[in-house]
């Protein structure tokens, strides 16, 4: 389904609009609801027909006064969505360049995440499934889940390591005849 351009400017605050009024008024209309970067914001105003010039003259003072602030909301993103949704740096990184956002101020904005956090995010994850794969073949349960944290930008080292140990702490789909197998070549649990 295709979106519908929206309004030229002015056009929700008549035909004798100023298109400087029209073009702040999305600027603190977008601005309520979150944050944004710059480009999120340009991309707006270019949607609505904003001239370019218009634009960049509010985008400018917008920044200047601290309205427009990519670092922060990198900082902010990276964690919000590493805390709340598990992600890697990976996924973070790939996440804040498609907003726009700087390679600098994205390295800055990642180098905050310690290598711990990013680990313990990946276990919060494997967590919050492991009642989903409880049922499952250790090894089905494991592909999901390392699929999980791969769709999250975790790196297969990673991944392996920590779904394998959380399932081992679960308990997970260790059965006699795997046990017994471990036990005769000395290299523990089948499949890890």
């Amino acid at each position: 389904m295709r979106r519908a351009r929206e309004a030229p400017v002015g056009a929700d605050l008549g035909p004798d609009a100023d298109p400087e009024s029209v073009a702040r008024k999305i600027l603190l209309d977008q601005l309520t609801g979150r944050a944004c970067t710059r480009v999120e914001l340009a991309d707006k105003l270019a949607a609505r027909d904003v001239p370019d010039d218009v634009a960049a003259q509010l985008l400018d003072r917008f920044t200047e006064v601290g309205l427009i602030d990519d670092a922060a909301f990198a900082r902010e993103w990276v964690e919000q969505r590493q805390r709340g949704k598990g992600l890697a740096r990976r996924a973070l990184q790939q996440e804040l360049r498609r907003k726009g956002v700087d390679d600098d101020t994205v390295r800055e904005a990642l180098e905050e995440v310690a290598p711990d956090d990013e680990e313990e995010a990946a276990r919060r994850v494997v967590r919050g499934k492991l009642r989903s794969v409880a049922s499952l073949p250790t090894d089905k349960a494991t592909r999901r889940l390392v699929g999980a944290l791969a769709r999250k930008g975790h790196s297969p080292s990673v991944a392996y390591r920590v779904v394998r140990e959380e399932l081992a702490g679960a308990g997970h789909g260790v059965s006699d005849e795997v046990d017994h197998h471990a036990d005769d070549t000395g290299e523990g649990r089948a499949g890890w």
